[in-house]
């Protein structure tokens, strides 16, 4: 069954999605233009400064942080939906703070941590990132090599990473390094929390990827941090990673619905007026079947995002769901555009429709937090335990 959302809850629903009609629709162009011409794809920071003021005029803010720190504490099934709504445009923009770093902190960081770091963040007076990846050691994170060592009241961080998205404007990075290699994930994975200007930390480069966005690629040589910089117990950092990893899975989830449910809208209007030998495209089987097929599909995604958002709500296990989540939603959103783009013939082809610049997201999407060969993998591994 679908959610049933409180009053206020639809509220908020309705003030995001007139947020996004009329505060990020209109960036869409610039958006395009600036991907088209090699250029990030994203706002200025002289462009998003008064959109967050509009966040904070609207209550837009601090969305899911707890309510002693000024937040709405909304549940994961409200916060996937506006989700989905955010990426119904290409203008890319998230009600500050970003909720998986946000509640990985809220987890397992310590009362300083929080004061320093969380509760700024939650305010939107701070930005971060999280740095998993190194070359070698992407979709088996249990594999990095960047190792900490004590050394007195100090660990002293040697290693790489990459892959790192929105490094330049992080105030602080959330970094996973190895404290005990013989462990691996079981034990011998640590968190901590770094700022740039600490000596020994350095952006090695910045990497163009697909769709106009960037990663980052990171170096850390003899980088000494306190003891105080440990995020949760030491070794026991694998579990907090990959619940903060869910929670990006199933945003991803979400992100893919809102793109294909603009696609499929955009597929419909251009196939009810376009024409071609005397016939509307609506009126060809071809055009109505991948109508159909995408209305069926997006509906089905979006049960399966919403039964996972309530067993998160209730505390359940929702590891697998948030893995068949994101094969699911990625495939999924991979053909509705696809069609879409297809339906309008070479006009699809251009940089002047936002389909092309959302096909190019969803590819990254089938990698980003674990390829779907990772996730099948998981998937089978875990069901064939269930019926073993």
């Amino acid at each position: 069954m679908t959610v049933e959302f409180t009053e206020e809850h639809r509220m908020v629903l309705d003030l995001v999605e007139k947020f996004v009609e009329n505060e990020l629709m209109p960036f869409e162009k610039v958006v395009m233009e600036r991907e088209a011409s090699g250029e990030k794809a994203g706002l200025l920071p002289e462009e998003e400064a008064p959109l967050f003021e509009k966040c904070k005029e609207l209550g837009l803010f601090a969305l899911d942080a707890p309510e002693e720190m000024g937040g709405s504490d909304l549940p994961a099934t409200v916060m996937l939906a506006i989700c989905e709504k955010l990426w119904s445009t290409v203008t890319p923009f998230t009600f500050p703070p970003d909720s998986p770093n946000l509640l990985m902190l809220d987890a397992v960081a310590t009362p300083e941590q929080k004061k320093k770091y969380m509760e700024p963040y939650a305010k939107g007076e701070m930005k971060s990132c999280i740095a998993i990846s190194e070359p070698g050691a992407g979709g088996d994170p249990a594999q990095m090599k960047t190792r900490a060592v004590k050394d007195g009241d100090d660990w002293v961080i040697n290693g790489r990473k990459i892959w790192v998205s929105n490094v330049p404007a992080a105030d602080f990075i959330i970094l996973m390094a190895t404290t005990d290699p013989g462990k691996g994930a079981r034990g011998g994975i640590t968190a901590f929390i770094i700022e740039q200007d600490m000596p020994g930390f350095s952006i090695e480069r910045e990497i163009p990827m697909l769709g106009g966005s960037r990663t980052y690629e990171l170096v850390m040589d003899d980088l000494r941090v306190p003891e105080s910089q440990v995020l949760g117990e030491v070794g026991e950092g694998f579990a907090p990673m990959q619940m903060r990893l869910t929670v990006r899975r199933l945003e991803i989830g979400a992100r893919c619905i809102g793109m294909a449910e603009r696609a499929l809208k955009m597929m419909c209007e251009h196939t009810q007026q376009r024409e071609t030998f005397g016939v509307k495209l609506a009126d060809r089987q071809a055009i109505q079947w991948w109508v159909a097929d995408a209305a069926t599909k997006i509906h089905a995604t979006r049960l399966m995002m919403q039964d996972a958002a309530r067993m998160a709500e209730r505390g359940e296990d929702i590891r697998t769901a948030a893995s068949m989540l994101k094969v699911f939603a990625t495939e999924m959103a991979t053909e509705v555009v696809d069609n879409a783009m297809q339906s309008f013939g070479a006009m699809g082809m251009t940089r002047e429709l936002p389909l092309g610049l959302m096909a190019q997201r969803i590819r990254l999407s089938r990698i980003y937090e674990g390829p779907t060969e990772v996730h099948r993998m998981v998937i089978a591994r875990r069901t064939l335990k269930q019926h073993a």
